[in-house]
């Protein structure tokens, strides 16, 4: 009776994952196919880019900032926390690659609070000379129309902030290609259906742009410091100041640079980590978006032809929502063979997060604390 009882659970939970999916089809073509044509004037901007090693293609994602028409002045501010990161190579490459661009880099250890990409960015801030602030995390690539629909879009607001979802890029790897998968076929579908009905509030580091008084209305980056979800903290401090974020429909690349199982399966987890300690009821109703590996679980049971059948159908609801996507954003052809692969890491990655507490990024180790807060593995909590 028990099993039985279970075997149901996981056929109506799997069926609920590919009416999702069929959901998240129909939403494709509207969200990708709607950006507006920009009409204000181009402000100037001041961008910061946070960044942290020599990760692979990462001349191109920054020189993609560069290279923007946009008519307006614009200053970009890179930061490092070490004068030998490699990152400073870059730098000085792009520097050489744009001299008409007004490009300048911080390096300054000082750290400010235990999210390291924060106190990167509380040491970039005192350089901030423009009244529009747009922040991008690293492995971000943008096409040349981004300042302008980002500038226009927050102009259009008149108040609050502007983000931006991302797809994925692979850079070739096995495990990149994995990676893009679960941004493709699982990150961007859900943030479709999540802005249409308006089911949460997010705010993504692939993009946040707001006005330089907004930002120390709120406290500056300091006021997020210790901060997992630094992004999605810095949006609800806004949103409690009555200047909500809003979800521009227009996509950016997010390089994929995972090149070995241990690189993506701890970069995923602490994505699904962070997820969890900002929405935890929410995160466990996403188990039902999980088609394919609720219908293998059934099958296991006992489930027998429904089972099977709804493993097969929740594959092509996957294929047919990447294909979807593929054609919304004119993106390369995905690596199809994997979804199977992909979406049972998926899920195994979204059952790892409930028992995870340490989170490895940038070369540290963090303990997350109560309410989203990090503790570096170095320091003690205090009494």
């Amino acid at each position: 009776m028990i099993r039985d009882t279970l075997v149901l659970v996981l056929l109506a939970g799997g069926t609920f994952g590919c009416l999702f999916m069929a959901l998240a089809v129909r939403l494709v073509a509207r969200f990708a196919r709607s950006r507006p044509t920009p009409d204000r004037p181009a402000q100037a901007v001041t961008i910061l880019k946070p960044l942290h090693g020599d990760e692979a293609g990462l001349f191109e994602n920054l020189a993609s900032f560069c290279n923007q028409d946009y008519a307006g002045p614009v200053q970009i501010v890179f930061g490092v926390a070490s004068p030998s990161d490699p990152a400073i190579g870059v730098v000085e490459r792009l520097r050489r690659a744009f001299p008409d661009k007004r490009i300048e880099l911080v390096v300054d250890a000082r750290v400010a609070g235990s999210n390291p990409k924060v106190a990167n960015l509380i040491n970039m801030s005192r350089r901030i000379a423009h009244a529009i602030v747009v922040i991008a995390d690293s492995d971000i690539r943008v096409a040349p129309d981004y300042l302008s629909q980002v500038v226009s879009g927050l102009a259009r607001l008149g108040g609050g902030a502007v983000t931006c979802p991302y797809y994925g890029i692979s850079a070739g790897a096995l495990w990149s290609q994995l990676s893009r998968l679960n941004i493709d076929g699982h990150f961007l579908p859900g943030v479709m259906v999540s802005v249409r009905f308006a089911l949460s509030r997010p705010c993504f580091g692939s993009t946040i742009a707001l006005s330089h008084n907004s930002l120390n209305a709120i406290g500056g980056f300091e006021a997020v410091a210790d901060c997992l979800a630094d992004d999605y903290a810095l949006g609800e401090a806004l949103a409690k100041r009555g200047e909500p974020v809003s979800v521009l429909p227009y996509a950016v690349g997010h390089v994929c640079n995972e090149s070995s199982f241990g690189e993506l399966w701890r970069h995923e987890v602490r994505w699904a980590l962070t997820i969890r300690s900002i929405d935890p009821w929410g995160y466990i109703g996403t188990s039902v978006t999980h088609a394919f590996p609720l219908a293998v679980l059934a099958l296991c049971l006992g489930g027998g032809l429904p089972a099977g059948v709804l493993a097969l159908a929740a594959i092509a609801c996957r294929a047919v929502l990447l294909m979807s996507i593929q054609r919304g954003y004119r993106l390369p052809a995905h690596s199809y063979w994997l979804i199977p692969l992909r979406d049972l890491l998926s899920f195994a990655v979204f059952v790892a997060a409930f028992f995870a507490r340490d989170v490895s990024w940038k070369s540290g180790r963090y303990r997350l604390l109560s309410e989203g807060t990090l503790m570096s593995e170095r320091r003690s909590p205090s009494p």
